[in-house]
């Protein structure tokens, strides 16, 4: 494994977000396997919340699905970093402002929000939705 790799694993493990991500896949009842880059995948989360195909607590990606695509995994691996580079928890608050920002800019969780646009929209799944300001009226108004 890269050394970027094993060195996210160990910050997240010392900002206890992997210990977490670990505890919620026991909670929800997902079997857990190695995964790639240090990653952990929690296959068959038997929990609808959050509503997304795949959510990272730490190094641990959680989905309901028996298995993941490679795009997908990179988007959440992306994520992983992410939860480091903000010192574990403050990543939970961080991200959900992020996504009220991006719903009131363009009425959708991911498309402006800072966190899925750097772990690549296209990667999770995500729409590109516009701006509300950006849009078309659409009112048939010939002036």
């Amino acid at each position: 494994m890269n050394r970027r790799y094993r060195f996210r694993r160990a910050v997240n493990y010392v900002n206890l977000s992997t210990p977490l991500g670990l505890l919620i896949s026991v909670v929800g009842g997902a079997a857990r396997q190695s995964g790639p880059n240090g990653l952990i995948l929690a296959l068959g989360y038997r929990y609808r919340f959050p509503i997304a195909g795949a959510f990272t607590v730490g190094n641990v990606v959680l989905t309901r699905r028996d298995s993941l695509e490679d795009q997908l995994i990179r988007h959440e691996g992306r994520h992983a970093t992410q939860w480091a580079w903000c010192v574990g928890l403050p990543m939970l608050p961080l991200y959900l402002v992020a996504m009220l920002v991006s719903v009131v800019v363009c009425g959708h969780q991911a498309s402006y929000n800072v966190f899925e646009r750097l772990a690549g929209l296209d990667d999770g799944g995500y729409p590109r939705a516009p701006l509300w300001w950006r849009r078309s009226a659409g009112r048939g108004d010939s002036g």
